[in-house]
């Protein structure tokens, strides 16, 4: 293989060696989302060398093609997020309660209208330092949210992707809240027919394993959600035999935590479980904290719900790990307050 091939496609492979060694021995980690990215930064620059070493018009034409189209796509996202996200809020408006967290894509909106708002007309009413310190800080705070958002989206992605083996001895089913106080949602119902499609997929090849339903009682709850659950499931065809309940969590933590402790006093063995696929990445993450080996099988979500729910999730995320970005807040402010200083100095 030429010298200069040899120049970006040994990085290449480097770069998938890692990154799959560190997804396959663990999915559960953001890194996998940088590692992922770098990889595919690393992907695209080679297969852009090699297309334009291999001097064949047609090829080039086509990805020069395929690439602007991308690159177009991106751009019209962009010019029209305060519109798309407009769009969304009235849609959930709509169909969803009128909580706090179903309103999140249009908190952003207007906060995002209000920053452009005061970015076109504050110059007009602040001095010039303080301006340019204000745009250094939302510049960076934003970008710093998008790409930690983005990091979160691709690790979100991979590891609803991730296979799991129909081998397990424990199918661990996530609750959520019930309507009217005992009727099954049919966002819970998702996780419930991820799990039994599982079950019988698995029973069907000579496995069989025990659906363990996981949810406590709510405030304004008849029953724990749990039985509910069960209940369901009895309903679509499983034997009672096969299934066990966790009635105690309040959290997914506890879901986890509660679960495993069922696991072991059963005799231990396989597990998996399932959630919605926004959800998912959060309750490995729980399950890893519970020391519980089992990763997890996303059932789908209507698409209209998706931005609120990813949205909930990354803040979620934001919040399991404030640490890190407390100081990434703290390293933006400081840069910020230096800018201000020295535009005020220099005045």
């Amino acid at each position: 293989m030429p010298t200069n091939i040899l120049v970006v496609v040994v990085p290449l492979a480097a770069m998938t060696a890692i990154f799959l060694a560190s997804f396959l021995s663990e999915p559960r980690r953001l890194l996998n989302g940088w590692l992922f990215n770098f990889w595919l930064v690393t992907f695209l620059t080679t297969a852009a060398f090699l297309i334009l070493s291999s001097q064949n018009r047609l090829l080039i034409a086509v990805s020069a093609t395929l690439f602007i189209i991308a690159v177009l796509l991106v751009l019209v996202i962009f010019a029209l997020h305060l519109l798309w996200l407009v769009w969304n809020a009235i849609v959930v408006w709509r169909r969803e309660s009128h909580s706090l967290g179903n309103m999140l894509t249009l908190l952003i909106a207007a906060g995002l209208l209000l920053l452009e708002i005061g970015a076109s007309f504050g110059r007009q009413f602040l001095p010039d330092p303080l301006y340019d310190a204000l745009a250094v800080f939302f510049t960076l705070t934003i970008g710093y949210a998008l790409v930690s958002l983005y990091n979160f989206l691709t690790v979100l992605v991979l590891y609803n992707l991730r296979w799991v083996r129909h081998d397990k001895d424990y199918l661990i089913v996530l609750g959520a809240g019930l309507l009217n106080g005992d009727r099954v949602s049919p966002l819970l119902a998702a996780r419930i027919n991820a799990g039994i499609r599982f079950y019988q997929k698995q029973k069907a090849k000579g496995k069989p394993a025990k659906l363990l339903f996981s949810g406590g009682q709510g405030g304004d709850e008849k029953l724990p959600e749990s039985v509910a659950m069960q209940q369901y499931a009895l309903a679509h065809g499983v034997l009672e035999a096969d299934t066990l309940i966790e009635d105690r969590s309040t959290t997914t933590l506890e879901n986890m935590r509660f679960s495993a402790q069922i696991i072991q006093a059963n005799g231990g063995g396989k597990a998996a479980f399932f959630t919605n696929n926004y959800h998912l990445f959060r309750a490995g993450l729980y399950a890893k904290q519970a020391g519980l080996k089992a990763n997890g099988v996303g059932a789908a979500t209507s698409f209209y719900f998706l931005p609120n729910a990813v949205i909930r999730e990354y803040l979620a995320l934001v919040v399991l790990h404030k640490r890190r970005h407390l100081i990434a807040f703290g390293l933006i402010l400081f840069f910020s307050l230096s800018v201000l200083g020295i535009r005020w100095f220099s005045a």
